[in-house]
Parts: C-alpha cells; sequence; structure tokens
C-alpha cells in the first residue's frame, strides 16, 4: 500500500497544487482507508508489547499527522527536504557547541530556517537576509509575514531567474 501511495505522488508530482490534491483524494484516500483498516485488524492480532504492535500503535497514534498530505496539495508525503536541511545543521554540530548561549542557538535555528526556506524557494539568500536587515527595523509587527521568504518572493522583491 506504501509503493501505491508512492506511485501516485509519482503521478502527481509535476501538477499544480489543486491538481495534486484532487489526485491523491481520489487515489490516495482510499489506499489510506483500506491501510488503516489493516493496521486496525493488525492491532487487534498483535501481542501488546510485540515489536510490530508497537509500530503499528504509533502509526496509528500519528494517522492524523500521516495524512495531512491527503488533505492539502501543498504539502508533500514525506519529511525528506526537511531532513535535508536539518542534515547541515547536524554537519555542523561541532560549531554550534560553541554558540555560547540559548538565545544564540535560537537566532542560529532562525537563521537555518530562513536560509533553508530560500534555497526550497530558489532565492539569493544573502539578497534576502540583506534586505530584510535593512527593512525590519521600520517594518510595523503587524506586516513582519511580508518579510517570510515566500511572500518576499512573491512580492516581486526577488531576482527572477
Amino acid at each position: 500500500m506504501i509503493r501505491q501511495l508512492c506511485a501516485v505522488e509519482d503521478q502527481a508530482k509535476n501538477l499544480n497544487n489543486e491538481e495534486r490534491l484532487c489526485l491523491r483524494q481520489s487515489r490516495s484516500q482510499p489506499i489510506l482507508t483500506r491501510l488503516r483498516q489493516t493496521l486496525r485488524a493488525w492491532e487487534d492480532q498483535l501481542l501488546p508489547k510485540h515489536p510490530m504492535a508497537e509500530a503499528v500503535n504509533y502509526t496509528l497514534n500519528q494517522w492524523n499527522e500521516l495524512n495531512d498530505f491527503a488533505s492539502d496539495g501543498a504539502v508533500p508525503i514525506d519529511n525528506n527536504v526537511s531532513e535535508r536541511d536539518v542534515k547541515r545543521i547536524v554537519l555542523n554540530r561541532k560549531n554550534s557547541l560553541f554558540v555560547g548561549k540559548e538565545r544564540g542557538g535560537r537566532a542560529a535555528a532562525i537563521l537555518s530556517s530562513l536560509t533553508s526556506t530560500c534555497k526550497r524557494r530558489a532565492i539569493d539568500p544573502q539578497r534576502y537576509l540583506t534586505q530584510l536587515l535593512v527593512n525590519l527595523p521600520t517594518t510595523p509587527t503587524s506586516r513582519l509575514s511580508n518579510w517570510l521568504p515566500d511572500q518576499w518572493k512573491l512580492r516581486g522583491l526577488a531576482p527572477s531567474g
């Protein structure tokens, strides 16, 4: 069933979000329904401490989160992109030991999130951060969301290319 879900995603990869959502609802949703029924049947047959029972229970406990992709065409079926983005932080862990204070670690996490988002949106992080830092002090709190990388790009402040 997982292979079937991945096959649907392969078909959906070049579709826009609306088309992807329609495909997921028509093709993936029935597979997810069957998968949940199968997991429920296994749950009843397995001993509670069996490793497979623990895996089944974990999956069922995370069911809503695992199905987010089927209700939003913009949500990927997996978290591979996020995992790749986090990998750079993990590889830089030794340097991060010297951040100094919790506030510095929080700032590093925010900058990492912003640069990762820029990378995914094909935005030059240096240009984005330069404009952000120049304009942020005069930006009202109510308009901060305009400076998120995706909104910044939509407003046409990012170079096309």
